[in-house]
């Protein structure tokens, strides 16, 4: 990969873009060196756990599928049925057992084309299946480096950067704020669907309708972004022919074809869901596929294709090296009929995937998903971009160039997108496109401000460094702390800052994973929860059982904490149950619990904090929570960045600070 000059002083929206551009080669290639780390040495099972591999697997059939390529449908005992990477679009390997003089088992490699619970079907690079899959060993099928979403992403920025002269160029140019977004006058009956969306709601809508060249909705938690989102999209296909409906994550890209296919409208979901819904296989290409009439005829086509190779293979094998002249005539003319077969096969699925695109208005899919061959020379009216505060700028690219209009929704104050080359996140690849579209033209973004999950008092202090003291709690939520769930909790507190300085409970680096943990804290935070929730017995909700969140910034933290639930009978209970869940701030983006406890871990006498100084994801973890905050930390170490410094004085205002002396004096 060439060396790229990564100097960020870009001063123009291209030059910007090829800066960008060369700093996502540089994450390719410390994604690409992380993954042959991690994988070089691990064992099969140790691959299975990460997700990257099903062993053993079987061959269930085996076709002829577009190109002329061998297609391979295999299938992984019932009892593997934990969760993985597989999608489709990656690029995978099947492997064989390994030749007793050989280093290497023999590997044949292709692409994820079906996923479907314990099945998914390998669409190979090879015309004919090599010996070893066909002698009935053990095989395995691994996921493989993803060069697929590089190269679209590589694919795109160059076709931005290149862009002269026509509607990419102008798109370019306004989302990167150096052409003014432009706006229609609304109208009175601008709205037709009915719905019970909020003031604040209507007028996103009512936005994203006006806008000509790009809206933005920024939805803070709780305030029904999702909601608002499918109305926008529905009102929008009443003034245009079709739209591109996509998000970085399978799930929410799930998400969405559920909520519109429950609306009615005609949608279909391109690629693989990661959820398994009747509801969902039902809207997906491959099904709108096979229920096309002329399916039927073109899997004749094939299956016969197959049958004249078979009879090719088998003069072969019959005659060996005495085919004579007569016998190779008539293995050339089955190869040539096969051949031609399945050029016409070919043609008859162009033509059906093409009117099943043609028939609906809506086309969801992942960004990446947007490079799909089905929709290469497809364009759209308006292409809307969910969750995309956490996609990286080249991944939006990839639909954006499909489309006239762009609407972009997210929360550039939650979970920033993933970046695992240090330098290229610090050199900017972290900022995303709608950060940089929000802060240059902020009149494209309108605000949803009445959120439905928080009490106010756990909503209060991340509207006021967030949102700018905006959001407002409705009134089911406002007042709905615990005791409006049971009035055992009546003297509880909504947000309660347990504080630890004082007490020595210093953090433990973990050598071996570079992780911190502090086990006293750890214990102290679930001695506290187990008091909070004494009270009430959870066999009185049996229907609606109270839900509890546990988090953490470090994994090694998380680790101390689920060790001790473990040892905590009624916690341990909890868990089993599913209503008590431990983890990561990331694993629960997106989620919401009616407590949750968060175990700051850092306390040193440097003032420290690493991870924690990343403010938005203390922003995500707060807002998880609906009844109860439960925050336990360091105040010594913490107070020394500005963020936690007005968090403590916060919660004194507020009267929910406490010492943690009065938990371990009780």
């Amino acid at each position: 990969m060439p060396n790229a000059d990564l100097s960020p002083n870009a001063t123009s929206p291209t030059e910007e873009l090829r800066h960008v551009h060369a700093l996502m080669r540089l994450e390719q290639q410390e994604d690409q060196a992380q993954f042959k780390l991690k994988n070089a040495k691990a064992s099969i099972q140790e691959r299975q756990r990460r997700g990257l591999t099903w062993y053993p697997v079987t061959l269930t059939h085996d076709d002829i599928g577009f190109g002329g390529k061998c297609v391979l449908e295999l299938e992984r005992p019932a009892s593997q049925q934990g969760l993985h990477l597989f999608q489709v679009g990656r690029n995978a390997s099947l492997f064989g057992a390994q030749p007793a003089q050989s280093e290497d088992p023999p590997t044949l490699h292709g692409v994820v084309t079906s996923v479907w619970r314990n099945r998914l079907q390998l669409t190979t690079t090879k015309e004919e299946l090599p010996d070893w899959v066909l002698e009935g060993g053990r095989l395995g099928i691994d996921l493989t480096f993803d060069e697929v979403s590089y190269r679209e992403m590589d694919q795109a920025m160059g076709e931005v950067i290149n862009a002269r002269g026509n509607r990419l160029a102008e798109l370019r140019d306004v989302l990167l704020g150096a052409q003014q977004a432009r706006f229609r006058a609304p109208h009175a009956d601008d709205l037709f669907y009915p719905s019970p969306l909020n003031d604040s709601q209507l007028a996103a809508v009512r936005h994203v309708i006006t806008a000509q060249d790009v809206g933005i909705i920024l939805g803070p938690p709780g305030t029904g972004k999702t909601t608002t989102l499918v109305q926008a999209i529905l009102e929008t296909i009443r003034r245009e022919r079709r739209v591109l409906v996509c998000a970085p994550s399978n799930t929410a890209v799930d998400l969405l074809t559920e909520k519109l296919a429950e609306r009615g409208v005609k949608v279909i979901r391109m690629g693989n869901p990661s959820r398994v819904s009747d509801l969902l296989l039902a809207h997906t290409l491959d099904a709108r596929v096979m229920a096309h009439p002329s399916y039927s005829r073109m899997r004749a086509m094939r299956q016969t294709a197959a049958q004249y190779r078979d009879k090719a293979d088998e003069l072969a094998r019959h005659h060996g090296r005495h085919l004579g002249f007569d016998a190779r005539q008539q293995r050339q003319a089955l190869r040539d009929e096969a051949r031609q077969l399945l050029l016409q096969a070919d043609d008859l699925e162009r033509y059906i995937t093409e009117h099943v695109l043609e028939s609906v208005q809506i086309i969801t899919c992942t960004l990446v998903g947007a490079s799909h061959r089905s929709l290469r020379h497809l364009s759209v009216d308006t292409v809307f971009i969910d969750e995309a505060a956490q996609a990286l700028e080249p991944g939006c690219w990839i639909p954006i160039a499909k489309g006239q209009r762009v609407v972009l929704a997210g929360d550039h104050h939650q979970l920033p997108p993933t970046v695992k080359c240090e330098k290229a996140a610090h050199e900017g690849l972290r900022d995303t496109l709608f950060e940089k579209c929000i802060q240059r033209q902020p009149d494209t973004a309108r605000m949803l401000k009445l959120q439905y999950r928080m009490h106010d008092q756990i909503m209060a202090f991340s509207s006021r460094r967030f949102y700018g003291g905006q959001l407002q709690a409705h009134a089911s939520v406002r007042d709905a702390g615990l005791e409006a769930y049971d009035p055992c909790f009546a003297a509880d507190l909504p947000v309660e800052f347990l504080d630890t300085a004082g007490l020595g409970f210093l953090e433990l680096t973990i050598p071996e994973s570079r992780s911190t943990a502090n086990p006293e804290e750890a214990n102290l935070l679930l001695q506290r929860l187990t008091q909070l929730l004494k009270p009430c017995d959870p066999a009185m909700h049996p229907e609606t059982p109270l839900t509890i969140g546990v988090i953490a910034p470090y994994r090694a933290q998380i680790n101390c904490l689920k060790d001790a639930i473990e040892l905590n009978d009624a916690l341990n209970g909890l868990m089993q149950q599913r209503v008590l869940s431990a983890g990561t701030v990331d694993s629960f983006q997106g989620q919401e619990r009616d407590i949750i406890a968060i175990s700051l871990t850092r306390s040193n006498h440097s003032g420290d904090i690493g991870f924690l100084s990343d403010i938005r994801r203390m922003n995500v973890g707060m807002t998880r929570a609906r009844r109860k905050l439960l925050l336990v930390g360091d105040s010594s170490t913490l107070s020394a960045h500005p963020f936690f410094k007005e968090l403590l004085s916060f919660v004194q205002h507020i009267g929910g600070y406490r010492t943690a002396w009065e938990i371990i004096d009780t």
